[in-house]
């Protein structure tokens, strides 16, 4: 071989191994890497390309060498015959490396699309599990919710069932047309009817009147509510009572009308209270005028009275002037029976005896003044005795004493107002109950105090007052053997300290058969 190819098969041979070396650590570095990320599709590929491209170097490489080997050792002839062999074998092999090449850009291609698809589905399984986690999130707070809303809704129910069954007024509900879909018990009490067989009412049945009625309906569809409506109610039997009524529409989605929601208090006591207080003050100012007229007529009719019987003594009984006489006497004693008469009429009224408990009747006149007593910003402190015999007398006109202290006590507080306490205590040893009613309020002047129960005596403007509230009172507890005491200033319990304020102490000897049973105990 000549020596100026030399250094051609020298680096001919050099290259051929380094061709192997690097074919191969190639190989080897795709392989760690397979080995790293066995589901990497690029890895793969590379991996294979470099198995085929050392395939190639390998069959290159060792044809090179074997080239140069025989053309050094003189053997030309056999690397003429094993030349095509080796060019075919490279040839293969370079085609299959340039097939793999040619397809390296498709493959990626859709690795990455498989990639991309993969991500896709990765994230949508990712947002899967976190959708899965809110909604086990969300699905434990909604029972909570819904555990805290059934027990508010429980609690809620519970509330309006108790004050439904509870409440001492009437509550109703009805629909459009009137009819009474639920009453409450007391509303049923309230006209007569038993709750366990509950007749079917509607509001034409409640109103005694079409007019009120009408009015009822014709203020509930314009203002959607109705406040403080008086009405008259018609009982089972037929009689009517007098009621104060308030009532909200029920409307649905689409605002139309498709009931109501009414309560109803009777007012039947209270309207025949101030009817009898009404006829007390007026009885008590025709027994005032009577008394009155009676002091005036009364003088000269003991003097007419007193003459006739005089000059009867100086006319014989037979003669006419003596019988003249008799008949001015017989009827000047008829004018003053007359008039003892109607002194009688007018200081008393008809009435029947009975057992009466003192605290039915605050309970009852309390319940009545109490609204007004808070609006005039007056405290109601009750102190009632524990046990307290009845006393006998007339319930209405022990109420009518009552309404007219607590009146009385309410003026004298209504400018600042105060404390109004009512307190009951029973002296077992004198058999007699005590009824107080004590106000915080600017207390009576000694130099009137001793001329409050003078009839039309007054304190208080003009048109808020008669002066015939307290002189009333007092002989009505005069004619329940009972007596009044007025102090002012007020000693109050636990204090030295005399406070500016009025206490007016009713006292009522107690029930006969209490005193009765009492002393059969004794004995």
């Amino acid at each position: 071989m000549e020596m100026y190819m030399l250094p051609s098969v020298i680096t001919d041979i050099i290259g051929s191994q380094l061709m192997i070396i690097l074919s191969f650590l190639s190989l080897r570095y795709t392989f760690l890497l397979i080995r790293k990320d066995p589901d990497n599709f690029l890895w793969g590929f590379l991996h294979y390309f470099c198995i085929t491209l050392a395939i190639f170097a390998i069959s290159r490489a060792v044809g090179h060498m074997v080239k140069q080997a025989l053309l050094i050792s003189d053997q030309k002839e056999i690397w003429q015959m094993l030349s095509p062999l080796s060019g075919g074998v490279n040839t293969l092999l370079m085609i299959s490396v340039a097939a793999v090449t040619i397809y390296y850009h498709k493959g990626v291609e859709g690795y990455r699309a498989i990639q991309k698809k993969a991500d896709s589905l990765r994230r949508a399984n990712r947002r899967l599990e976190e959708a899965g986690t809110t909604m086990k999130e969300m699905n434990l707070h909604l029972e909570e919710m819904v555990e805290t809303r059934t027990q508010d809704l429980a609690l809620s129910e519970e509330k309006f069932r108790n004050f439904f069954h509870n409440s001492k007024d009437m509550v109703f509900f009805c629909d459009e047309a009137g009819i009474i879909l639920d009453m409450n018990k007391a509303g049923l009490e309230m006209l007569d009817y038993s709750d366990k067989n509950p007749p079917h009412l509607s509001l034409n049945h409640l109103f005694s009147e079409e007019s009120g009625l009408k009015d009822f309906n014709t203020t509930l569809t314009s203002q959607r509510f109705v406040e403080d409506f008086e009405a008259e109610f018609v009982k089972k039997d037929g009689s009517i009572i007098y009621s104060l009524l308030s009532a909200t529409a029920l409307a649905d989605e689409k605002g139309k009308l498709i009931g109501c929601e009414g309560i109803a208090k009777d007012l039947t006591r209270l309207k025949t209270m101030t009817s009898q207080m009404i006829s007390t003050e007026k009885m008590a100012s025709v027994g005032q005028m009577a008394a009155g007229v009676a002091h005036e007529i009364n003088t000269p009719l003991g003097i007419i009275l007193g003459y006739a019987q005089l000059m009867k003594d100086d006319f014989p009984p037979e003669s006419e002037t003596f019988e003249n006489l008799v008949v001015v006497e017989r009827q000047s004693q008829a004018c003053r029976k007359i008039v003892a008469d109607l002194l009688k009429f007018s200081r008393q009224s008809a009435s029947s005896p009975q057992d009466v408990d003192i605290h039915e009747i605050l309970i009852d006149v309390l319940a009545i003044v109490e609204h007004n007593l808070h609006l005039d910003h007056i405290d109601i402190v009750r102190c009632f005795a524990e046990e307290l015999p009845v006393v006998t007398g007339d319930e209405e006109k022990l109420r009518q004493v009552f309404v007219n202290l607590i009146n009385n006590a309410q003026h004298a507080m209504e400018d600042e107002g105060g404390v109004l306490t009512i307190r009951t205590t029973y002296l077992e040893e004198e058999q007699m109950i005590t009824a107080s009613i004590i106000d915080t309020g600017t207390g009576i002047d000694l130099n009137i105090k001793n001329r409050i129960f003078d009839p039309f005596f007054t304190t208080k403007s003009v048109g808020k007052g008669t002066g015939l509230g307290l002189s009333v009172s007092y002989g009505i507890i005069e004619d329940h053997r009972g007596t009044i005491i007025v102090e002012s200033p007020v000693m109050y319990e636990n204090s030295c300290q005399l406070t500016p304020g009025t206490a007016m102490h009713i006292r009522i000897p107690v029930s006969e058969q209490k005193k009765i049973s009492e002393e059969g105990q004794n004995g």
